[in-house]
C-alpha cells in the first residue's frame, strides 16, 4: 500500500477525517502497522490499551462482553477506515472487548504520544477534535436527557 493510499484510508476515518494532508502524512509515518492472519487476536478484553487501531485492510471483530448476560454481546464488525478504541488513541483505558481478525487484515496503530505530537504539530487538528468530540457529548447528554423525561414519565406517582 502506498503513502497515498494510507492518506485516503486515514482521511476516510472517524476522528483522523479532521486532519489535513500533511498531518495524516505524519500519522502514516508514525504509526504502527501489523499484519493479523485470519482468527489471530489483535487485544484481549481487559488489557490495558496502548493505543487505538485505524483498519487498513480486512475486517476485526470485536466481541464486547455484557456484564447483564452470561453471553457475550453480538459482535461488532470494523472494516477499512474503522477506528477502533478511539479513548485510547489519548489515554490508556481498559480494553471492554477482544479484537480478532476476522480474515487477513491490516491494523495501523497510533499510541497516544503519537497523537500528541500530531497534534502539537497541527493545532488547527486538535482545534477540529475538541469541536468534533464537544457536539458528540452534546447529543449525548440530549439523548440522555430525552430517556430520563420518558422514564419519569413512566415511572408510578406518588400519592
Amino acid at each position: 500500500m502506498g503513502l497515498d493510499d494510507d492518506i485516503a484510508i486515514l482521511a476516510a476515518a472517524p476522528v483522523f477525517e479532521l486532519f489535513e494532508r500533511d498531518a495524516l502524512r505524519l500519522l502514516s509515518f508514525a504509526g504502527d502497522r501489523r499484519l493479523l492472519g485470519e482468527g489471530e487476536l489483535l487485544f484481549a478484553r481487559g488489557e490495558p490499551s496502548d493505543g487505538g487501531y485505524v483498519v487498513m485492510s480486512g475486517t476485526i471483530e470485536l466481541i464486547p462482553f455484557r456484564a447483564d448476560s452470561a453471553a457475550d454481546a453480538a459482535p461488532v464488525l470494523v472494516s477499512r477506515s474503522g477506528v477502533i478504541g478511539r479513548s485510547a488513541l489519548f489515554r490508556s483505558v481498559a480494553r471492554p472487548a477482544d479484537a480478532r481478525a476476522r480474515e487477513a487484515s491490516e491494523v495501523m496503530r497510533v499510541t497516544p504520544s503519537v497523537m500528541s505530537r500530531v497534534l502539537r504539530e497541527f493545532p488547527d487538528a486538535a482545534a477540529a477534535i475538541h469541536g468534533g468530540m464537544s457536539e458528540e457529548l452534546l447529543d449525548l447528554v440530549r439523548g440522555l436527557s430525552g430517556v430520563r423525561e420518558r422514564l419519569v414519565g413512566l415511572a408510578p406517582r406518588k400519592r
